[in-house]
Parts: structure tokens; C-alpha cells; sequence
């Protein structure tokens, strides 16, 4: 029999390119933000109204349009999206006041919407179950690396063009990986003619056959109301919740309550950031290995549980902490021990979602979206009327119910039969 052919990673690749644009796209803005509230003359607070009119619209829109991948396959739908979201980069350049900017934003963010679950179903058909958290681990660390990349890759660009211009060069590179996703891409291996019959058999050992498309009330109830979808949107809502806390307010947070100087504070800031990628790697490697050894629960909801355990006791730590060097380690320590859990969070989403992975992991994204737009609010309201360490021991608490959450999912129940 010949040696089977690796269509799958070229899929794989296809995805690691998408993380990275969907953290430069959505990402750059927050690095441009100066040059463009001093041209418009937009205040911090008109900001942070440009800022959660994408996160509203991504959240609004985040199922739907996974439930729409889930019935037409991905190829058509993540076209529609990346197409969409860059078109809407460029014409972020085109801005003239608040309101033409929200509006922007608000159909950027509706554009981009689904585009992790499409990539979680596009993971169920093409890659083997024993591969599954290595390759999510693999995808999110690319991410993240692009993620902290993308602010010096702004700087650079927009240091030659302005920010105008940024916007405009930023939208070209997705509408090019529009065109070639949707010129070589297959929704199934089975469809695609380079894939050989020793990877078809490799790829499909294991997975889930179509549970069907459903539509109407019925289908809704049995996604909202089964056993493991309310555990799972509660075990991911921290993860977006600390990692936002994070990306807004840790540098006050260092400065303000242990007094880091710019230079320090550069550092500890990013550390998060840096350790992240490593994490994810390493989870979704963990996650994998546990599953051959010790089975399918213990690997996904053992990997899962503990992780968010050590983020959950690394937070406390760091609102009790007394060194501030101390407190900041034990802050990046809690971020990259919730990112850990990534290749076991989306795996299950994969275990659990079958042909319907696409809806499944978008009600848990939305999850993690909602504790994206009110953790900037929650932290900054809790810090003005007790201490900067009151949101921070929210988070280890938040982190702890997370571990406690995954103790109710189980990856052998199916949400759709």
C-alpha cells in the first residue's frame, strides 16, 4: 500500500495563515488607535465605543454564521468571511467621524465572526481524532505569536504610509487567501484529488458520521439544553476574561499597585504574551498524549481541569503577592496555564460537535466573546470602588469555576446523535 499523502497539513497551513490574519486585521487597530483619535478627534471613551462595536458584532453573529458553515461546508463560508473582513480593513481607511468608523467596525466585526469555529470544523473533517489537540495547540500558538507580532509589524508599516494606508496593505493578503482557499480547498478529504486512499482511511478512522442538518426550535433546544453545553460555555468564559484583562489593563495594573518602572513594565507586560504561544503548543501536545494513554475523558477533561486549577491558584497568588516581580510572574504563569487548556477545550468541541462542530464551537466562542467586551468594564469598575487587586482575585476565582465546569463535560456525549 503506498505511503499516505499529507493533504492535511497543507489544510493545516491554509488555518495557521487565518489565525495569524484574524489577530492582524482585528489587532492593528489598538496600535493605531493614537493617530487615528488625533486625526478624527475622537476621545479614549468615543475609543472604546469603536472598540466594542466589533466585539458586539462578533458576538451577535458568531453562531449564525457557524450554523450556516455546519449546513454548506467551509469552503464557501470562510471564503465569505475572510473575503468580507479584509474588504472591511480596507475600507477602515475610508473613515471620516465616530459614526462612520462604528459602523465599520461594527460590519468588520459581523464579517469575521465564525472564523475560529469554521476553522474547528474544518479540523473535524480533515484531521484524525489522535492528532486533533496537537494540531489545535500548534494553530493557537501561531495565533498568539502573530498576535504579538502584530503591533511592531504596524508600527513598521504605518511609520512608512500612515495609518490609512496600514488598513489598505493589511486587507490584501486576506482577499489573496480567499481566492486560493477557495481555488484548492475541498469541504471533505474524500473530495479532494490529492488525497490518496492511505490518508482518506487515515483522516476518517474515528470520526464522526453526519448527524444531519436540523433546523427550527428543535434544533436550538437540543444544542442550548444538552449536559455539556452549558459546562463548556462556563469553562471558557475565563479564558477570554484574563486574557482581555491582559491586553488592557495589566500595564495600569503594574504600574499603579507595584510601581514598575517603563522598562520593567514592558517586559512583565508582554511576558503573557510570550509565554502563551508555548502553552498552547505544549497543551495540545498534552492533551493528545493523554488521550492515547489514558483515554478520551481523562484527556480532555484531566488536561483541562488541572490546568485551569494551577491558573486559578497563579492568580490568587499574585493579588496576595507582596514582590511585585513575584506578582507578575504569577500573572503570565495563571495566562499561559488557562491557554494550556486550548488543544482540550477545542478538542472536545470537535469530540462532542461531530458535523455540527461549527454551532458547538461557536456557543462556546460566544461565551468567551462575552467575557471579552465586559472584562474591561468589570475590572476598571471594581478597581475604582475597591482595590486594583480585586479583579485580579475575580480571575483566579473565574478560573477555579472553570476548573470546576469541566468536571460536568464529557467528550463521549454527543450533543447531536
Amino acid at each position: 500500500m503506498p505511503c499516505p499523502t499529507r493533504v492535511r497539513y497543507r489544510v493545516v497551513g491554509f488555518m495557521l495563515a487565518l489565525g495569524a490574519l484574524t489577530y492582524l486585521d482585528r489587532a492593528c487597530i489598538a496600535t493605531l488607535s493614537p493617530d487615528i483619535r488625533r486625526e478624527l478627534g475622537l476621545s479614549k471613551d468615543e475609543m472604546s465605543w469603536i472598540f466594542s462595536a466589533f466585539a458586539i458584532a462578533y458576538a451577535v453573529f458568531e453562531i449564525p454564521t457557524a450554523w450556516w458553515a455546519d449546513r454548506i461546508g467551509t469552503r464557501r463560508v470562510l471564503t465569505r468571511i475572510v473575503a468580507w473582513w479584509s474588504a472591511f480593513t480596507m475600507a477602515t481607511a475610508a473613515a471620516w467621524s465616530l459614526g462612520s468608523m462604528m459602523v465599520i467596525r461594527f460590519l468588520f466585526g459581523a464579517g469575521e465572526a465564525g472564523a475560529w469555529p469554521n476553522m474547528a470544523r474544518t479540523f473535524s473533517r480533515w484531521i484524525p481524532r489522535t492528532e486533533r489537540g496537537t494540531i489545535q495547540g500548534i494553530f493557537f500558538s501561531a495565533a498568539h505569536i502573530a498576535g504579538g507580532l502584530t503591533p511592531m509589524i504596524t508600527l513598521a508599516v504605518a511609520g512608512m504610509c500612515g495609518w490609512r494606508w496600514t488598513f489598505v496593505i493589511f486587507g490584501i493578503p486576506g482577499l489573496l487567501w480567499a481566492l486560493a482557499w477557495f481555488r484548492w480547498f475541498r469541504d471533505d478529504p474524500e473530495e479532494h484529488p490529492a488525497v490518496n486512499a492511505a490518508e482518506l482511511e487515515k483522516i476518517v478512522a474515528g470520526r464522526d458520521a453526519s448527524a444531519g442538518h436540523h433546523a427550527g426550535w428543535a434544533y436550538w433546544r437540543q444544542l442550548l439544553l444538552h449536559r455539556n453545553t452549558l459546562p463548556l460555555c462556563l469553562m471558557y468564559f475565563p479564558n477570554s476574561f484574563g486574557f482581555y484583562f491582559c491586553i488592557t489593563w495589566l500595564p495600569d495594573y503594574l504600574r499603579e499597585q507595584h510601581g514598575f518602572d517603563s522598562m520593567r513594565l514592558g517586559f512583565f507586560t508582554g511576558l503573557p504574551l510570550l509565554l502563551s504561544p508555548v502553552a498552547d503548543l505544549l497543551g495540545g501536545l498534552a492533551t493528545d498524549a493523554a488521550v492515547r494513554r489514558f483515554g478520551l475523558r481523562i484527556g480532555r477533561v484531566g488536561v483541562g481541569a488541572t490546568s485551569y486549577l494551577v491558573a486559578g491558584i497563579a492568580m490568587l497568588m499574585a493579588a496576595t503577592a507582596r514582590q511585585p516581580e513575584l506578582a507578575a510572574w504569577c500573572i503570565a504563569t495563571a495566562v499561559a496555564a488557562s491557554m494550556f487548556t486550548l488543544g482540550a477545550s477545542w478538542g472536545t468541541v470537535i469530540d462532542v460537535g461531530g458535523s455540527h462542530t461549527g454551532v458547538v464551537g461557536a456557543a462556546m466562542n460566544t461565551s468567551g466573546q462575552i467575557g471579552s467586551v465586559i472584562c474591561p468594564l468589570i475590572v476598571i469598575w471594581l478597581q475604582e470602588h475597591y482595590h486594583w487587586n480585586a479583579p485580579v482575585c475575580l480571575i483566579g476565582i473565574l478560573y477555579l469555576v472553570g476548573a470546576a465546569a469541566w468536571a460536568f463535560i464529557n467528550p463521549h456525549r454527543k450533543i447531536f446523535e
